[in-house]
């Protein structure tokens, strides 16, 4: 049921997938893969407080995950809580000091609450680690045609 649920979220099912994982949490509920994968799903279906439901289950059950941190920190940032995802990413780094993609994701939260030139230094840093980040390398672009307009 599992192998179902995630290859229906691959296919872009999300709502169908979303069954199948309630189903599989009724009988696996303290499964953490499972409750992450429950709440990347809602969050592909942009319910995403009811994904930081899910991720704060998984959180309580296991307070440094990095998986729930990370999609927790990506939901919050859709719905624009720019410094609550900062907290979640920051959690993350302290875990995890070379993580890019963390690196990016909060450059890219920074950005938003309008510190351009401190999300480059996060992209830039980002690009130091995995000269092949692609969120990172279109953001510092981004970036700086933004400081150029300004």
């Amino acid at each position: 049921m599992l192998e179902q649920a995630r290859q229906l979220s691959e296919d872009g099912n999300y709502t169908r997938a979303l069954k199948y994982y309630k189903n599989i949490l009724q009988i696996e509920h303290g499964n953490i893969g499972v409750i992450i994968d429950y709440g990347v799903t809602l969050q592909n279906l942009e319910l995403y407080h009811k994904a930081l439901e899910v991720y704060d289950i998984a959180l309580s059950l296991q307070p440094k995950n990095t998986s729930a941190l990370i999609n927790k920190g990506s939901a919050l940032h859709a719905l624009e809580k720019y410094t609550d995802a900062i907290t979640c990413y920051n959690i993350v780094l302290s875990i995890e000091k070379d993580n890019p993609l963390v690196l990016a994701y909060k450059g890219l939260c920074i950005a938003e609450t309008g510190n351009i030139q401190l999300a480059i230094k996060y992209f830039k840093k980002a690009l130091s680690i995995d000269g092949e980040c692609e969120l990172a390398e279109i953001s510092i672009n981004t970036a700086k045609g933004i400081m150029k307009l300004n």
